[in-house]
């Protein structure tokens, strides 16, 4: 399934350089940039409050945003930087390049499980170890998956779950040539331990 594009608010900013930034952030904006596509780069303004409720909603780096400045017409952004103060740990300036629905770009993909309740390994008391819940994938900036789907169906204990073994979106492919762990289910404690015994044994 596609990523919805969210829109993101933004109003140009007159003036460049560092005071104009600090005098941004004391009207309660975040200064940021906007650049690439051969164009021009944009200073624009967030507001403070929008911007860190974007933030905490997760994903910012991984999300394709329809920037919406007045005056200007719509275009598709993605961020490439949050600059943060390095003791509030609050954003102070963003970075953000344009993108063709055509462009080919990085982006970390979140991984879904599905039918856990099917999986043989996990009923008899294995646990789904999860060792990348995000996976780095090249799409088509017009067509953002919005998540990868595992499925978990017939999965047995010590089973280890590859990116090859996942059916990825049309378009979609690793950035990682290599045949890359996501997930296994390893077996219980109990399990384990007995198991150990016996090989000494």
């Amino acid at each position: 399934m596609a990523r919805e594009i969210p829109d993101l608010q933004a109003v140009v900013r007159t003036g460049t350089g560092k005071g104009a930034a600090r005098q941004a952030r004391r009207e309660g904006y975040v200064p940021g940039i906007v650049y690439g596509d051969g164009k021009e780069p944009v200073a624009i303004n967030l507001n403070y409050h929008y911007l860190l409720k974007r933030l905490k909603q997760g994903r910012f780096l991984q999300t394709l945003f329809n920037l919406k400045v007045e005056g200007q017409p719509d275009q598709h952004v993605i961020c490439r930087g949050v600059q943060r103060d390095v003791v509030k740990d609050l954003p102070t300036h963003v970075d953000f390049m344009r993108i063709h629905d055509e462009s080919r770009i990085n982006l970390f993909i979140h991984v879904d499980f599905v039918n856990a309740d099917k999986a043989p390994g996990l009923k008899r008391g294995g646990t789904l170890t999860v060792i990348r819940h995000e996976v780095e994938l090249e799409v088509q900036a017009g067509d953002i998956p919005d998540h990868i789907t595992v499925d978990l169906e017939g999965r047995q204990i010590g089973d280890v779950i590859h990116i090859e073994d996942i059916a990825l979106p049309k378009g979609a492919k690793p950035t990682v040539a290599r045949n890359f762990a996501v997930a296994n289910i390893a077996a219980p404690s109990g399990l384990a331990a007995s198991t150990e015994e016996e090989a000494e044994a």
